[in-house]
C-alpha cells in the first residue's frame, strides 16, 4: 500500500499545481487574437496598415472577410473593430462551441477535427463570395490552427465522406500535421493555394495564428493563400509511409494518380503571379506563449529555460525526455539550479492502439507519471492551447511523483491506461485534468517541467 504523502508534501504538492495553472493562464492571456490582431492591423480614417504595407480603403469597392479555424471567432471581431463599416461582407468557420458575436461577418460553427457538412457549406459560401474579385476587391482572410478540417471544399469527384474517412485513418496513424496536410491539399479547392487563387486578382491581407511548429506559412491550415511546397507525389508518400494506400476511397486514388501522371495540374507554387498581392502576417505563436510562460516564472522567482519550441515525436516517447529531465534537475540542479521551470512548446503525435479516450497531451503526462514515480519536487504539465485535447474536453493534465502512488490507492494501474490510449479516464478519476473550455486561440502545445 502507498503511503499518503504528510501535510507538507500535499501543502507543496498544490502550491506547484496553482503555479502551474498561473503560468498557463499567462501563456494563454499573451495569445489572445483579438488583442494580437488589434496590434497588427491599424486604421487611420481611409488608410489601413498591416507590415509596414498601406491599403488604402477608398479604392475598393468590396472588402470580404474570409477564414477558418479555432480562433476565427476573435479574429472577425477584431477585424470588426479595426475596420467597422468598411466590410462589405465575410464568413469564418469555427469549431462547435468556439463562436462569437460578429455584427457583418457570419461566424459558421462546423466539425473539427473531422470536417462534417457545415464546414463544405461555410466554405463554399465563401467560394461565392469571392467568385466577383478583381482589382477593386481587398480580401482579408483570417486563418487559424484548425483551418484545414473547418475550410473544406473537396475537389470535384471527391466527397465529404471520402475525405472524412481519410482524415480519419490519418490521424489515428501517427502522421504528424505537416504530413496530414499534404494530403488535404492535393484534394481540396481552397488549401494550397487554392483561396489565392479564387480570390485573385484581388489584394489580399491573411492573418495567421500559427498552430505549427516552426511555423511554416505553407502549413498552417495547409496555407490556403501562400504557394504550396507539397506535390501530388508527396501526398501520396504520406500515405504510403503510413500504409494507406491499399485501401483509399476509389475517388481520392483516382484524383491523386491523376495528379501523379500530370493530368491534374499540381497546386500552385512559389513564382504564381496569383501570389503577387498577397501578404502574409503571423500575429501570434506557439513562441509567444512560451516566451509569456517563461516571463511569468520568472516574475514568480523561478530560474528558467525555454527549452524548444520545435518539439515532436511520439507522445509517450518525447515523455521519456521530459521526465529524464525533471529526475536530471530533482538530483543534479542541471540544466538549471532549483527553483527550476523548464518550457517546450510543439505538438507531438499518438499512434492509437487501443480503445480508450484521450488525446496527445493527456498521453505525454502518463507517460511521465510513470517516469518521475516518487520524485518529491518535480511536477510536469502539459496543455493543447485550444483548450481541447484530441477529442476531449480537457486541454491537458497535470502530474506529478505521488501520481502513479495515488492511482494505486485507487486500483488504477497507469501502464493498462497508457497502453489502451485511455488517458482521459485515468486523469478524471484522480482529478488531474486540465480544463480551460474553448479558448479561442491555438498556438500547439505547451509543456512545463517544474522542480522547485
Amino acid at each position: 500500500m502507498a503511503q499518503s504523502p504528510s501535510p507538507v508534501e500535499e501543502s507543496e504538492r498544490k502550491r506547484r499545481r496553482a503555479l502551474a495553472l498561473k503560468l498557463a493562464h499567462a501563456a494563454l492571456n499573451a495569445v489572445d487574437p483579438q488583442a494580437a490582431i488589434k496590434r497588427r492591423l491599424q486604421r487611420a480614417g481611409s488608410i489601413l496598415t498591416v507590415e509596414g504595407r498601406q491599403y488604402n480603403l477608398d479604392q475598393y469597392k468590396r472588402v470580404l472577410v474570409v477564414g477558418g479555424g479555432k480562433a476565427g471567432a476573435p479574429m472577425a471581431q477584431a477585424v470588426e473593430e479595426v475596420l467597422g463599416d468598411r466590410i462589405t461582407a465575410g464568413l469564418v468557420n469555427v469549431k462547435y462551441g468556439y463562436g462569437g458575436p460578429t455584427k457583418i461577418i457570419e461566424i459558421v460553427q462546423a466539425g473539427h477535427p473531422i470536417p462534417d457538412d457545415k464546414s463544405v457549406a461555410g466554405t463554399r459560401k465563401m467560394i461565392e463570395l469571392l467568385s466577383d474579385s478583381d482589382e477593386q476587391t481587398l480580401v482579408i482572410a483570417l486563418i487559424s490552427g484548425g483551418g484545414s478540417a473547418l475550410m473544406v471544399a473537396p475537389v470535384e469527384g471527391v466527397t465529404l465522406g471520402d475525405k472524412r474517412k481519410l482524415t480519419d485513418r490519418l490521424l489515428r496513424s501517427g502522421a504528424n500535421i505537416n504530413e496530414i496536410n499534404a494530403v488535404r491539399k492535393h484534394l481540396s479547392l481552397v488549401k494550397g493555394g487554392g483561396l489565392a487563387r479564387l480570390a485573385a486578382p484581388a489584394d489580399i491581407i491573411t492573418l495567421l495564428v500559427s498552430d505549427v511548429v516552426g511555423s511554416p506559412l505553407d502549413v498552417i491550415a495547409s496555407g490556403p493563400t501562400v504557394p504550396d511546397t507539397s506535390t501530388f507525389q508527396d501526398a501520396w508518400n504520406v500515405l504510403e509511409h503510413n500504409g494507406l494506400t491499399d485501401d483509399l476511397p476509389p475517388s481520392i486514388q483516382r484524383h491523386l494518380e491523376a495528379g501523379l501522371r500530370g493530368v491534374t495540374p499540381d497546386t500552385p507554387k512559389l513564382g504564381d503571379p496569383i501570389f503577387h498581392k498577397t501578404v502574409n502576417v503571423i500575429v501570434t505563436s506557439n513562441e509567444i506563449a512560451a516566451a509569456a510562460a517563461i516571463q511569468q516564472a520568472r516574475e514568480e522567482g523561478l530560474n528558467t529555460l525555454l527549452l524548444s519550441t520545435f518539439v515532436e515525436g511520439e507522445a509517450r516517447q518525447v515523455a521519456l525526455v521530459f521526465a529524464a529531465i525533471a529526475r536530471e534537475v530533482e538530483q543534479s540542479g542541471n540544466p538549471i539550479p532549483l527553483p527550476a521551470c523548464i518550457v517546450a512548446g510543439g505538438e507531438t503525435t499518438v499512434n492509437v492502439r487501443g480503445q480508450g479516450v484521450g488525446g496527445r497531451n493527456q498521453e505525454l503526462a502518463l507517460a511521465a507519471a510513470i517516469r518521475i514515480a516518487g520524485l518529491k519536487r518535480s511536477m510536469i504539465m502539459t496543455l493543447a492551447t485550444d483548450g481541447s485535447d484530441g477529442p476531449t474536453d480537457a486541454a491537458g493534465a497535470i502530474v506529478d511523483g505521488d501520481t502513479v502512488a495515488r492511482a494505486t490507492q485507487l486500483g488504477l494501474d497507469p501502464t493498462t491506461f497508457l497502453a489502451n490510449n485511455d488517458s482521459y479516464n485515468f486523469f478524471k478519476r484522480l482529478n488531474e485534468l486540465f480544463i480551460t473550455g474553448p479558448t479561442n486561440t491555438n498556438v500547439n502545445d505547451l509543456l512545463f517541467v517544474l522542480v522547485t
